[in-house]
């Protein structure tokens, strides 16, 4: 490679249709509001953010040889985001995401990450074939990882020595997607980024605060967790240890990419040098200033 990345993104990359209105909405509510069309998903969301906090973030993904594919790759590169380590597929599309927010945050939405599922493990090449490492010398940077690929490649990543030197960022699609990451939870390398939600999933049970839900990961054997809960406290444990901090109050005018948000503040927070507390309430002011829109898309 011409440029070595700070930090791997692997997951999805795809087209973001986003519609959003003022207004309350409910099973068949037809309002008026605006539509968008911008680069998404949870490995590009990551990517965009660690680039405005200074990182140079490589891509691996699967984006199909379309016009929609061409002009995405274009985007990503004119953002300076390494995007020669993505996999061109002639024969999958390029993948979309589609989601509906109101008054009252996500209303619903539907992610067609097929094309990233079918590609497999075709979008690891580079970490074997010497572009970013090897089986002799693996990749020993930050990753993150999304919760989009299958379960199967998860589980093959966490028994790869391809990943044996490397700080794994992980964070679940969706709640939907949440127990895929049952393959890493108890990896000794693994920084899990979950919402309330995901951690009761992955732990089979619900919890009313996120400082309950850390201490439960980490129960379960996880090596260190961060769970966030909305406009509420989000909490990082490690070790045993779990701290608390609480984001500040905003007027919510977006949801999607909030918690991608989140979590590529504080990887590169704590790139910077940042200690658990303020690598945490960094990353919490972060969030709040993506869903008050103050934070240009």
């Amino acid at each position: 490679m011409t440029n070595r990345p700070d930090i791997l993104c692997i997951g999805s990359v795809l087209w973001d249709v986003i519609g959003r209105s003022a207004a309350t909405m409910r099973l068949g509510s037809d309002v008026p509001g605006r539509i968008t069309r911008l680069p998404g998903g949870v490995a590009m969301n990551i990517a965009m953010t660690l680039r405005r906090f200074g990182m140079t973030p490589a891509l691996l993904t699967a984006i199909g040889r379309d016009a929609e594919g061409d002009e995405l790759v274009a985007e990503a590169a004119r953002m300076g985001l390494l995007t020669d380590t993505i996999y061109r597929s002639d024969d999958l599309p390029t993948d979309v995401y589609m989601a509906i927010e109101g008054a009252g945050g996500l209303i619903a939405a539907i992610a067609d990450a097929h094309s990233l599922e079918q590609a497999g493990d075709k979008i690891l090449r580079p970490l074997a074939d010497g572009r970013l490492g090897s089986t002799d010398q693996p990749w020993d940077g930050p990753v993150a990882l999304d919760g989009n690929l299958t379960t199967d490649l998860l589980q093959t990543i966490a028994a790869s020595p391809l990943f044996a030197a490397a700080d794994l960022r992980v964070a679940p699609a969706s709640p939907g997607k949440a127990e895929r990451l049952l393959a890493l939870l108890d990896h000794p390398r693994a920084t899990l980024y979950v919402n309330l939600e995901e951690a009761g999933l992955l732990c089979q049970t619900t919890f009313s605060t996120s400082a309950e839900g850390a201490a439960g990961l980490l129960g379960r054997g996880a090596h260190r967790v961060l769970v966030t809960d909305g406009g509420r406290s989000a909490s990082e444990g490690t070790g045993g240890d779990v701290i608390t901090r609480t984001p500040p109050a905003v007027l919510v005018a977006r949801v999607t990419g909030a918690g991608d948000t989140f979590m590529a503040a504080h990887i590169a927070s704590e790139r910077q040098g940042m200690d658990r507390a303020a690598a945490l309430a960094r990353a919490l002011q972060a969030a709040a200033t993506f869903v008050s829109g103050d934070q240009p898309l």
